[in-house]
């Protein structure tokens, strides 16, 4: 069945106060920000520290008893696809903006940069399971069909706890080509998705791009208040003028947090951290640098277990978003 696709404020909006002020920044980075694959072999070189070790030629590393490795002639063409949760977790928002607006904009943006070079961007979409794929295409006509999917979330039934594992190992059959894939989520998720994230990333480029709102982190002092968990509908009222109550709820924040980041780095994906209060234009920013820091390390590669930052922390590649904001 076919969606109907009207012009979108939204992105309409973007277009203006956003992407004309990135134009100027990106010029001559293409290359840079946009990596295709690479399918012609252009030459042969000695293998170098921080070099891809699955690019080795095997046959001339036996005969010159040198490692080498094979470079390719890239292709400007690349395809993206977007991983979207859409559970009921990312309608939370402790202001006036919740995770689904923050991920709106970032996908609205990203995508536009991307089709307006002759990109391919598709989607898969996950409420409480995959229920919808939006083939790769070009132009702005398929960022509009996007957001359209986006908006179209099927009913929820409460009781049925998200499981994005669902959702990545869904991807892992479908993506075929190597691909550029942005995993937008809040990673409010039953255990089990660090492996199939970690085994996406091993054949794709993959970017975390975790949605979160302040109040997740420390409860605001408001006295009586009734909290709902936007999945289950479990409702419970609670004290936050208790300060034993906060600071046991930042306990537990502060290790989801440590525990969460462990599992990214774990998995080897760059994370880029989308907080409900953040600026787009700013975070956009830090977006640019991250894949400008790209360029220093070869296409698939991923730090050893050793190499990569203690629990708690991020790599240098992935910046905190309230400490850049």
């Amino acid at each position: 069945m076919s969606t109907a696709v009207s012009p979108d404020p939204l992105l309409r909006r973007l277009e203006w106060t956003v992407l004309r002020r990135l134009d100027g920044m990106l010029q001559g980075d293409y290359r840079t920000l946009w990596r295709g694959t690479g399918l012609d072999l252009a030459d042969l070189r000695e293998y170098q520290h921080a070099d891809d070790v699955r690019h080795i030629d095997w046959n001339v590393t036996a005969r010159l008893q040198v490692p080498h490795v094979r470079q390719f002639t890239e292709d400007r063409e690349l395809t993206a696809w977007f991983l979207l949760d859409l559970s009921g977790s990312v309608d939370f928002g402790s202001d006036d903006r919740t995770k689904l607006a923050v991920s709106e904009g970032f996908v609205a943006v990203v995508a536009r940069m991307l089709t307006r070079h002759g990109n391919r961007v598709g989607a898969m979409l996950y409420g409480q399971q995959v229920h919808g794929v939006l083939p790769p295409g070009v132009g702005r006509m398929q960022v509009l069909q996007l957001l359209a999917r986006m908006r179209q979330r099927p009913e929820r039934k409460s009781g049925q706890a998200t499981r994005l594992a669902d959702l990545l190992q869904a991807a892992e059959s479908t993506l075929r080509r190597r691909s550029m894939v942005f995993v937008v989520s809040d990673f409010i998720s039953e255990p089990g998705w660090a492996e199939p994230l970690a085994r996406l990333a091993r054949r794709h480029e993959v970017l975390a791009v975790r949605l979160y709102d302040p109040a997740e982190m420390a409860l605001p002092d408001v006295g009586m208040v009734t909290i709902e968990d936007a999945e289950s509908g479990e409702q419970v009222l609670v004290d936050t003028q208790d300060p034993d109550f906060r600071e046991r709820f930042e306990a537990l924040a502060d290790a989801h947090e440590a525990e969460l980041r462990e599992a990214l780095a774990r998995a080897g994906v760059d994370t880029l951290e989308l907080a409900t209060d953040d600026d787009l234009l700013a975070s956009l920013l830090r977006f640019v640098s991250l894949r400008k820091q790209r360029l220093r390390t070869p296409v698939g590669h991923r730090f050893p277990a050793a190499m990569r930052a203690p629990a708690g922390h991020l790599e240098p590649t992935a910046p905190r978003a309230s400490a850049l904001a």
